[in-house]
């Protein structure tokens, strides 16, 4: 039996066991429905063999080799991940439009006598609802931007209203990436599908009711496109701006990015990155500090001639365009300090703000 998906919702709600994607490793790396495991039944170099067969070949001696090696790898699949599922294991199983390897996979899966279900349409069912729920549909809920120039501490204040049960869209969280040149983090960003899925899976878990605080970013986050309709609503979204003093966000920094003040060979060949916007004199200025460990220096003067302007760049643009009739309200919260207390104090402030504008996230 095939079940039709009719909303990203209906995934959580179908309780199968394991969703199996049996599309090849590579397929699977670029996107899958979340949560699903991946038994591939024919590999990346088998996927491509049988391809080129079928097209240079015979239609006919593609499949009977295809139904060999998917004979082969289902049987290695049953003697190791499969191994010890119990009579009443349920699976869910999907293939790139449903159809012949999830269909071969679940017949034999069925055989066993287990009660197996195909995802009618594939990945590509799944992917059209991603799609339709990102780029068709207006985004669901009040937006509030958290706003404020870079080392102000937004992510660290995003995930402490999450805490205090605020609802939040963490964008960098989902796209693996701080969201600056310097932002790059360990293991590397999803692809855009992926991040989509992920995206579209965050949006569709939001109460529309409640108003969810998202921090303020460009249209991409690294190399991950933030959907239209998202970004929409991003730029007529009321803001809460953070403003702190630039040694404040300096000290700030050195600490958010540990990871890079401790590779100071990375941390210099980023800064080379830069030349394209400053003089050799500066970036040779930059890379000096970083190489002698002045990195609260280093910090404040990177946010001084690059980061600060290009953000009162972009904000001017964002301003002018909501000049075309746009409402855009702004609440200033100005702080000395950005360390633990400070921002724990901070937070708090924020979520009685936002509690007060929509459904009280204790209830």
């Amino acid at each position: 039996m095939a079940i039709t998906l009719t909303s990203l919702a209906q995934l959580a709600q179908l309780g199968f066991d394991d969703i199996i994607d049996v599309r090849s490793p590579a397929e699977f790396a670029e996107d899958h429905i979340p949560g699903a495991i991946n038994l591939a039944v024919l590999d990346d170099a088998e996927r491509a063999e049988v391809g080129t067969i079928y097209k240079q070949d015979s239609p006919f001696r593609a499949r009977k080799i295809g139904a060999a090696l998917v004979a082969a790898n289902a049987a290695a699949h049953l003697q190791g991940p499969l191994a010890d599922k119990p009579g009443g294991w349920q699976p869910l199983v999907y293939c790139w439009r449903g159809g012949q390897r999830s269909g071969s996979f679940a017949s034999i899966l069925s055989q066993i006598g287990w009660r197996v279900e195909l995802v009618s349409g594939g990945y590509k069912a799944y992917r059209s609802l991603v799609v339709q729920a990102l780029y068709d549909q207006p985004f669901p809920c009040p937006v509030i931007l958290l706003d404020g120039n870079t080392g102000s501490a937004k992510t660290a204040l995003l995930h402490r209203l999450a805490a205090r049960g605020i609802q939040v869209l963490d964008l960098e969280g989902l796209a693996h990436h701080r969201g600056s040149l310097f932002g790059a983090m360990a293991g590397g960003q999803p692809s855009q599908k992926a991040f989509e899925s992920a995206l579209a899976a965050a949006i569709d878990s939001l109460d529309p009711t409640r108003p969810v605080v998202i921090e303020a970013e460009s249209s991409k986050v690294g190399n991950c496109r933030l959907p239209p309709m998202l970004w929409k609503a991003m730029i007529a979204a009321e803001r809460f701006e953070v403003v702190a003093p630039v040694a404040a966000r300096a000290r700030y920094l050195v600490t958010a990015y540990a990871d890079l003040v401790a590779d100071t060979t990375r941390l210099t060949g980023v800064i080379g990155r830069l030349r394209n916007a400053h003089s050799a004199e500066q970036i040779d200025l930059w890379q000096t500090q970083a190489a002698t460990g002045a990195f609260e220096p280093l910090a404040a003067s990177l946010m001084a001639a690059h980061y600060d302007p290009r953000y009162s760049r972009h904000r001017a643009r964002v301003e002018r365009g909501l000049e075309q009739g746009l409402e855009h309200g702004l609440e200033t919260f100005s702080v000395d300090d950005l360390g633990d207390a400070a921002l724990n104090a901070l937070a708090d402030c924020m979520a009685q703000h936002v509690a007060a504008k929509g459904p009280d996230p204790r209830q």
